[in-house]
């Protein structure tokens, strides 16, 4: 039998401890119905026996101690909640532990940020690692030995998982259930929890805020310019010029900054003001693109696919109302 062992970290997302627990038991009872052995022994383990989370509102039992726990076969790391510097350090008596069970041959699954904490361990140093789009810039900061992969679902490396944001954890759970036992399995448990099996990207659902948690006073006027001329066709050269800076200086400062170099930012900044102008205009495609300073369709067209994940056309129609009221 499996043993999966989900965390009860202190300050975490009671449903991201909840769902695992539920998926993994309701295919104990698939097989079980089809007169098949239940391939799974799922505990809740805790450095405590009673854990309080959503402000004083639940309290988790723990099935396991740290101590009494054995070896789990899988460890499932919870989404942690609130600050994150503040939830890693309520919870970095689980780090030692989770090292031990990825030392002792387990497989650790972290859900959405419950990154951070599997970065804590300095198990991803090196590797890929996915989180939730918006707090990639910050697990980057806080563990730049992290390769912090932008927008994946599901990312994993030696026997490391990671989900992308919030229910896409789902998403990666599927992909576990189908790794422990079958893929009629995963699919028929997709069915039952009405959760896209193949949804591989976060992409379309990313909003770029930009990173501006810097103190590179230069680079972020650079940022509020491109914001304000969005657009606008502004080059490398005028905005270097602009915040008085030569352009290799101005281009190495920049994406040590923002994680982007100066084109990739331009394009982001100018594919939101796109994807805001189709969830909430009528403007067509090629008014959008003159909008936000392109002239070029097929140019425009594959930047956005690049960025979103999905074709101008496509974006207006899975998020415009109107889209949503002329299907109804």
């Amino acid at each position: 039998m499996i043993t999966i062992s989900i965390l009860v970290p202190r300050s975490s997302v009671m449903q991201s401890i909840v769902d695992p627990r539920y998926l993994f038991t309701a295919i104990n009872q698939f097989r079980t119905a089809a007169a098949m052995p239940a391939p799974f022994n799922v505990q809740l383990v805790a450095a405590a026996s009673e854990t309080i989370l959503e402000n004083g509102m639940i309290t988790v039992r723990a099935d396991r101690l740290l101590a009494d726990s054995g070896q789990s076969d899988l460890v499932i790391i919870p989404a942690l909640f609130n600050d994150m510097k503040t939830a890693v350090e309520l919870n970095r008596e689980l780090v030692p532990w989770i090292i031990q069970q990825y030392k002792g041959g387990a497989d650790i699954a972290s859900l959405c940020v419950g990154a951070f904490l599997l970065a804590e361990t300095g198990l991803v140093d090196g590797k890929r690692c996915s989180t939730h789009w918006g707090y990639a810039d910050q697990l980057r900061q806080m563990y730049p030995q992290v390769e912090v992969v932008d927008g994946n679902i599901i990312t994993e490396e030696s026997r490391l998982f990671s989900s992308g944001g919030a229910l896409s954890y789902w998403n990666l759970l599927l992909h576990l259930a189908e790794k422990y036992t079958d893929r009629e399995t995963a699919i028929l448990a997709s069915k039952y929890f009405a959760v896209d099996i193949n949804r591989s990207s976060q992409f379309p659902f990313t909003v770029f805020r930009g990173q501006k948690n810097h103190r590179d006073e230069p680079i972020r006027r650079a940022q509020d310019l491109i914001e304000q001329h969005v657009t606008e066709r502004i080059s490398v050269d005028e905005l270097a010029s602009k915040v008085s800076l030569g352009r290799r200086s101005f281009e190495r400062r920049f994406k040590k900054a923002t994680q982007n170099s100066v084109l990739e930012y331009i394009q982001r900044v100018k594919v939101e003001a796109a994807k805001r102008s189709f969830e909430t205009t009528m403007l067509n495609i090629n008014e959008v693109m003159y909008e936000v300073g392109y002239s070029d369709t097929k140019a425009f067209r594959t930047i956005f696919r690049k960025i979103t994940g999905l074709t101008p056309a496509e974006y207006r129609s899975k998020y415009h109302r109107m889209a949503d009221s002329a299907a109804a």
